[in-house]
């Protein structure tokens, strides 16, 4: 089990002089995930001095160019939210063309002005890389004062910094502290990466239950690599007794989702019949699909090719079907 990297949904904010400096410069560029509709929407006419919440409804709604006017508007009044609802336009190309020196300039501001989430995609900018020069020192000053208020995703970030000892000096103590607490609030890459400290007793005690325990919390809110783990660990019966049950329908899910080493095992599941009944067919279609996704396992190719030949032929069939099924999904 390996731990996750930086979530990157936006993160913390610099020092005023740091944030002044860069605000002008427009040296920072941001790293933004997966851009909603970019269509763009003709700009309609709004009431003055409205709040940056009629821009966020706008935004909700698709209206990116009347958001953009009416965050543009409240941002006048120094509103934090509608500096980094400008900056999150502009790093999607959301209605405008896509610009991130611009989207760095406005999420900068809105840090400066207490925006948290402004806050976390600075922090994510320099912690990466992303448009500017890596800075983990300055990256993991930022994830620091965002902690300091509480933000779950800023305390793991800042976890995972003591972990590695980058931008921050390698403390397993302190890093199992913060990884915990975004663990609580339900963060379920924290909750995988607090299970995996449990294992190797990094930070706190060595405790196969309390890993098991987190492991299936992550496991329930579709993390994929948590649900192959976690199936394993049932599987071997070193997870929890209530969840015995679900080993099989974590597994598939992994499976499903694309985790070869998922696939191979769920095809001995189906070969030998542990938990499910006994589908040669079944296990063969599966042995396909993870050999395709580079898993070497000899010993069940020799099983696949003692199969009869029709039932060899069925599984090619239902393996081609479900990577054809693959491609075309959204």
């Amino acid at each position: 089990m390996k731990t996750s990297h930086f979530i990157i949904l936006g993160i913390l904010g610099l020092v005023v002089g740091v944030l002044g400096a860069l605000f002008a410069t427009g040296s920072l560029a941001p790293y933004l995930p997966g851009a909603l509709n970019t269509a763009s929407p003709t700009l309609q006419s709004e009431p003055q001095n409205l709040p940056a919440e009629d821009a966020y409804a706008a935004f909700d709604q698709g209206r990116y160019l009347t958001a953009l006017e009416l965050a543009e508007k409240a941002a006048t009044r120094d509103d934090p939210q509608a500096h980094t609802l400008i900056a999150r336009i502009y790093a999607e190309g959301l209605g405008v063309p896509k610009d991130e020196g611009t989207a760095a300039r406005w999420y900068a501001r809105g840090a400066e002005l207490g925006d948290i989430p402004a806050m976390r995609a600075l922090g994510t900018m320099l912690a990466e890389g992303r448009g500017v020069a890596k800075d983990m020192n300055l990256a993991a000053e930022m994830f620091e004062k965002a902690a300091v208020t509480g933000d779950a995703l800023a305390n793991y970030n800042l976890g995972l910094m003591f972990l590695r000892g980058t931008g921050k000096p390698e403390n397993f103590f302190r890093a199992a502290k913060h990884i915990e607490y975004a663990a609580e609030k339900g963060i379920a890459a924290a909750q995988y990466d607090l299970a995996a400290l449990y294992l190797e007793g990094k930070g706190v005690n060595n405790d196969a239950l309390e890993a098991a325990r987190w492991s299936s919390k992550a496991a329930a809110q579709g993390l994929t690599a948590a649900e192959y783990d976690y199936a394993v660990m049932l599987l071997q019966g070193r997870g929890l007794k209530a969840d015995e049950g679900k080993a099989i329908s974590y597994l598939t899910s992994a499976a499903e989702k694309g985790v070869a080493g998922a696939q191979n095992r769920l095809g001995h599941v189906y070969a030998e019949g542990a938990g499910v009944a006994a589908d040669p067919v079944e296990a063969a279609k599966w042995r396909y699909i993870a050999k395709a996704g580079g898993i070497v396992d000899d010993k069940f190719d020799v099983y696949v090719a003692s199969l009869p030949d029709a039932d060899r032929t069925k599984a090619e069939t239902a393996a081609t079907e479900w990577r054809e099924r693959k491609q075309i999904m959204p």
